[in-house]
């Protein structure tokens, strides 16, 4: 009767674990690599418009997901020949916003995240994105990006946590003389930047898993 008992959770905790991974948003499989050199910025500047450009995140657990946004506090990107050459912008950790309000969200949840569990966003107030490589993208056999109409595909190093890794993710690139809007959607693994909280199937329902998406809605206007 014990060893049914044990059985019995143990295939529900996997079904909740499984059920909570189909509910989260799924994005592109960022390729993650180490610190790759920064591509040299060549051409014609364009600066982000922080008004409107916004990183947004979601995390998720058993059975729950929790989303939010972060903003831009600069940022540029520039461009040669319709390509772009290279670029770089800051994200500012405690503009986080989170879609839930009030409450444990406001008072638990947030300082939660903001705590050197997740961002230690006291010591570690920015993050930063400087592309590495930039090219068009192609399908990859029957595997396409979730971005439709995505174009190129975009290499950068991303510093979180004073920890920087090279990404490669899909994004939509739309560019015409005055103005450049890119748009992606990924996950990567939290841990690769130190952020292990939670990360373990023993935990039952407080389980986190490592994997957050990330969307990526940038503008930038020609200088």
């Amino acid at each position: 009767m014990k060893r049914f008992i044990y059985v019995f959770m143990a295939g529900t905790l996997t079904a909740m674990t499984i059920t909570a991974c189909n509910d989260a948003p799924k994005g592109d499989n960022a390729t993650i690599t180490d610190e790759q050199k920064a591509a040299e910025v060549q051409g014609q500047q364009f600066v982000v418009d922080t008004s409107v450009s916004k990183l947004r995140f979601t995390g998720n657990g058993v059975g729950k997901n929790h989303k939010g946004t972060f903003r831009l506090s600069s940022g540029n990107v520039a461009v040669s020949g319709n390509q772009i050459t290279g670029g770089s912008f800051i994200i500012n950790i405690r503009s986080m916003d989170l879609d839930e309000k009030g409450g444990m969200f406001d008072d638990k949840l947030r300082p939660h995240l903001m705590s050197g569990d997740f961002f230690d966003a006291e010591k570690f107030g920015t993050a930063k994105f400087e592309i590495t490589k930039v090219e068009p993208y192609t399908k990859n056999g029957g595997d396409s990006s979730i971005v439709e109409g995505a174009n190129f595909s975009i290499s950068g190093n991303l510093t979180l946590k004073d920890v920087t890794k090279n990404i490669t993710f899909p994004a939509k690139v739309d560019l015409d003389d005055n103005t450049l809007k890119a748009k992606g959607n990924f996950d990567i693994d939290r841990r690769q930047w130190n952020m292990n909280y939670g990360n373990d199937k023993t935990l039952g329902d407080k389980f986190i898993s490592e994997k957050v998406n990330i969307e990526l809605d940038l503008q930038a206007k020609k200088q």
